[in-house]
């Protein structure tokens, strides 16, 4: 599997990233174990975790995902030869994360917090690339705002960014991390991030991890650019839009076991128009001869602003028809067909 740097580090990844938050609530551990295993069979070597999975998010399976991936390091005895990342929450009313039954925020003593109990969990000495889940302030992120920006109420209590990047400084000093992310972020705090960096007070972002589909390229419209010049490449998560361009979902179907069906979580997806966009990427996956899982993936993979593509499956059959990706060669013509679609449907699920 063709690897890419992993920002301006030192560290080249898989540009599939197997992602986790399945693990412990829709996968038991022999089942990720499986997923693991075909996963680094098929050239990955790039895991995603945070102390929040698995999804759907409660206390009595908090942590599993990291627990069921440090039992798999055991027993493969391959630590060495993966890139483990994982991820703090951000501002959050859920009170179980933390051991006081304290409201997470970004500041020190959560920061310091979470790491610990990460590295506790995942049984390693070092997470390679540690991730902020979400900012501490109020942002219209994952598809609050699907149309317009609307300026979020003001919190008067927000941990500002420097003083979450100075506990970032002490983490990589002390070697509890090597590089450093961020998660659904906005173009404007990326570039707070890289001042700071700049100017000594912050570890220089190694990546950024964000929504990117067919669904949602919103991506495109100021953070490509970002993520090119200053080498702070996209980790795209929901490629597949949480299985809605598997088509699986297409006409109001609602299949045993899926995500839908158990949690009904998908709302970032079912907004005004998503259906109709559906149906046409569907289609227009059939007619290249690629499952729509696989085209939808490809789709990702062929951006230049995109690092890694991360996927995330709950059967073997899944995984394999993402996988596959890797071996697609995406041509001009798919890519004008896709920017076709495009115009005419826009961004309807962002």
């Amino acid at each position: 599997m063709q690897q890419r740097p992993l920002g301006r580090t030192d560290l080249r990844v898989s540009r599939i990233c197997l992602g986790t938050m399945t693990f412990g609530e829709q996968n038991t551990e022999a089942e990720a174990h499986e997923q693991l295993d075909r996963a680094v069979e098929r050239g990955v070597n790039f895991l995603d975790a945070a102390e929040l999975y698995p999804i759907p998010p409660k206390a009595e399976t908090q942590g599993r995902t990291e627990a069921y991936i440090a039992s798999w390091l055991r027993a493969r005895g391959n630590r060495d030869r993966m890139v483990i990342a994982t991820k703090v929450v951000g501002r959050s009313t859920s009170t179980w994360f933390r051991a006081d039954g304290s409201e997470p925020r970004l500041d020190r003593r959560n920061v310091i917090e979470a790491v610990e109990g990460s590295l506790k969990r995942l049984g390693i000495d070092c997470i390679d690339l540690y991730q902020i889940h979400w900012p501490d302030r109020p942002t219209t992120g994952f598809g609050s705002v699907p149309t317009r920006w609307k300026t979020p109420d003001p919190v008067l209590d927000e941990v500002a960014i420097e003083e979450t990047a100075d506990v970032f400084q002490d983490l990589v000093r002390d070697g509890k991390i090597r590089h450093a992310g961020l998660s659904n972020e906005s173009a404007w705090g990326t570039m707070r991030w890289l001042t700071l960096a700049d100017a000594g007070r912050a570890p220089r972002m190694a990546s950024i991890q964000n929504a990117y589909n067919l669904l949602n390229r919103t991506f495109e419209t100021a953070q490509a650019e970002i993520a090119v010049r200053e080498g702070v490449g996209l980790l795209a998560y929901s490629p597949l839009a949480q299985g809605y361009l598997t088509g699986k979902y297409a006409g109001g179907a609602l299949p045993a076991g899926s995500r839908k069906a158990l949690f009904d979580r998908l709302q970032r997806y079912e907004k005004h128009g998503t259906a109709e966009a559906v149906d046409a990427y569907v289609a227009l996956a059939r007619e290249f001869g690629l499952a729509p899982a696989t085209f939808a993936n490809a789709f990702v993979l062929a951006q230049d602003f995109v690092t890694a593509s991360i996927i995330g499956a709950t059967t073997m059959a899944q995984l394999d028809e993402c996988l596959a990706a890797e071996d697609v060669a995406w041509t001009a013509e798919m890519q004008d067909a896709v920017d076709g679609v495009h115009q005419r449907v826009g961004n309807p699920a962002p």
